[in-house]
Order: C-alpha cells, then sequence, then structure tokens
C-alpha cells in the first residue's frame, strides 16, 4: 500500500518553529485504508508541526461528521466526531513505533507521513455504539423499530392472559419450593 503523498511531510526543509497544515478528509481517504464502514466522511484536520532542534511535536485536532449506520436500527446518520493526538518524533538509531505518542525515526530520515495518526485518531473518536440520536429521543421513525417494538416481550402488566390451564402436575412441583 503506497502511502497517500499530500499527507508526507519533508520535514528537512522545514525552519524550527511551529508550522500549520490542514487537510480535508473524505470517503476516498477511507477507501486508501480499505475501511468501508463509513457511509460518508467531512472531517476537518488541523495539523499543528512544531519542529525543533533535536525532536518534532506533532498536534493533531478533527473536527467534522461521518455518516455511519446505527447500530441498532441500521438508519444512516451524522455522527459528530472531534479530537485530538499529540506525537512527538525522536530520531534513533532505528524505527520504532511501539509506543502509543512517541515514534523513533532513524537518523536521516527527511519526512513523515501522517496518513496513518489521521487515520487511527478518526477511528477512536466514533463512539463504542453508534446510536441514532432519533433513537435516544423516540422521534425516529423506522421499520426495524416499529418491528422491534411488536416483538418485543411484553411487560408483566400486560401478558396476555392464556386460555390454557396449567397442567395440575406442575401445580405440585411448585408445592415442593414452597414446602421446606
Amino acid at each position: 500500500m503506497k502511502p497517500l503523498k499530500e499527507f508526507t511531510i519533508p520535514f528537512i526543509g522545514l525552519k524550527v518553529g511551529k508550522h500549520h497544515f490542514d487537510y480535508q478528509i473524505d470517503k476516498k481517504f477511507f477507501e486508501h485504508f480499505e475501511y468501508d464502514d463509513f457511509n460518508d466522511v467531512d472531517v476537518k484536520t488541523e495539523l499543528v508541526f512544531e519542529k525543533k532542534t533535536t525532536l518534532l511535536e506533532l498536534f493533531f485536532e478533527i473536527s467534522g461528521s461521518v455518516n455511519v449506520n446505527c447500530d441498532l436500527t441500521n438508519e444512516p446518520y451524522d455522527q459528530f466526531v472531534d479530537g485530538e493526538f499529540k506525537l512527538v518524533v525522536k530520531f534513533g538509531e532505528e524505527y520504532n513505533d511501539e509506543f502509543e505518542d512517541i515514534l523513533i525515526l532513524p537518523h536521516g530520515e527527511y519526512e513523515i507521513n501522517v496518513a496513518q495518526y489521521i487515520y487511527e485518531l478518526i477511528i477512536l473518536s466514533m463512539p463504542a455504539k453508534r446510536i441514532h440520536p432519533g433513537v435516544e429521543d423516540g422521534t425516529l421513525d423506522s421499520d426495524i423499530l416499529e418491528k422491534l417494538e411488536e416483538l418485543s416481550p411484553k411487560s408483566l402488566g400486560e401478558k396476555e392472559e392464556t386460555s390454557e390451564e396449567i397442567d395440575p402436575r406442575w401445580n405440585t412441583l411448585k408445592k415442593l419450593l414452597t414446602d421446606k
């Protein structure tokens, strides 16, 4: 998988100090990662890239909306996402990304691709359970919700009385529970 070129930052030519990068993330970005859980994506990513003499600091901030299907009703809706992530890039003998917020690049590297970090930040900013706002406030009209309501078990007060009589053998067995 070839890295996305527009997310590659050649830091060797940048001056020491802060630099700002803005990215508009859409569905094509996630198609590159072969991630198809999102119907549509409109997320703005702001990256503050601070170059220091011995290390790099990257501060990612995302905000926008992702169109996903509800876990309960499968109805599509726009889920608002926002998040932030700080990454420190140090230089060492060999590449090491074992730590969550520290990346070690080998000496001599001259660029960094930030696409993977943006991808992970958006995915991790999504709630674990995606519920349509109309489900929570009761305003969603959905065939699936109506069918779920119809098939849901009745509460004790609403139980329909059956015309069948209970087998007398069960009553005898119930007496064993109360006789102690």
